[in-house]
């Protein structure tokens, strides 16, 4: 039931694009001219960065992310926060033995100083399929920041895919302490009590998903996913707002078949 995470006038549509290629190939223009006059670090991590902000779908730009991250690298290998960028890109490629060579690196250079990059490689050995190790990282980066709804959610996620149903449960219940709209939060719960055979507690908590996930804006969606392409929020909200309907039918379907065989 868990989801990966895993988005009238044509003449005006067709102006706008118009106008965004154009003041990306500006920016292009500029950042190369100025990074070959001034070829730092600094000034690499820096457009490298802006080009890997969701919340500027007008700069977002993988590949133009990875080329001045590169060139970063090239220059200072251990600029801070560098191979945590260049992990979060790897990962987002699918690339994820590339992904947990570059977050080791980070968590090599910085340890717990950059708390950030146990969470990255939680979410990792997640999709790898090492649960305990995801676990622990996601613990790392909790013991540091313990109400963050999104890291309390991932690490709910590690602990249902390891068969930890109680301990998720528990993680889940800190969170909607502090997040009670939360639709994931919600949403795991309901995984949980559903796979603790709790089937009314599991439809309670689906039907809060169901509630919460109206509210859900692209915004709040961005927030989830940091670092995924802008331009597929809405294709993103309406895969999460359907993943959330179809727990709520599984559940249902499990109480009608346990009330038929209790008859």
């Amino acid at each position: 039931m868990q989801v990966g995470r895993v988005t009238s006038a044509a003449g005006i549509v067709a102006i706008v694009s118009l106008v965004l290629f154009a003041s990306g190939r500006h920016v292009t223009l500029v950042e190369n001219a100025a990074f070959a006059f001034d070829p730092t670090a600094e000034r690499a991590f820096h457009y490298g960065t802006r080009h890997f902000d969701a919340s500027h779908p007008d700069m977002y730009d993988l590949d133009r992310a990875s080329y001045f991250f590169a060139k970063a690298s090239e220059i200072d290998p251990e600029y801070p926060y560098l191979n945590h960028q260049e992990a979060r890109i790897a990962f987002l490629k699918g690339d994820f033995a590339t992904a947990l060579t570059e977050i080791d690196r980070e968590i090599e250079v910085f340890g717990t100083e950059h708390a950030n990059a146990y969470y990255v490689r939680g979410l990792i050995k997640g999709f790898k399929g090492d649960y305990a190790g995801a676990a622990e990282d996601y613990e790392v980066f909790l013991r540091k920041y313990p109400k963050n709804w999104a890291a309390i959610n991932d690490y709910a996620w590690v602990l249902l895919k390891g068969e930890r149903y109680r301990d998720a449960l528990v993680a889940l219940d800190w969170g909607l302490m502090y997040w009670p709209e939360n639709p994931w939060l919600h949403n795991n719960r309901a995984t949980a009590l559903f796979e603790m055979g709790r089937l009314e507690a599991a439809r309670e908590a689906a039907a809060a998903a169901s509630r919460a996930v109206t509210e859900i804006t692209e915004a709040d969606w961005l927030e989830a996913y940091p670092g995924n392409d802008p331009l597929i929020a809405a294709q993103g909200i309406a895969v999460f707002k359907a993943a959330v309907e179809e727990n709520m039918h599984t559940i249902e379907l499990a109480l009608e078949k346990e009330q038929k065989d209790m008859r």
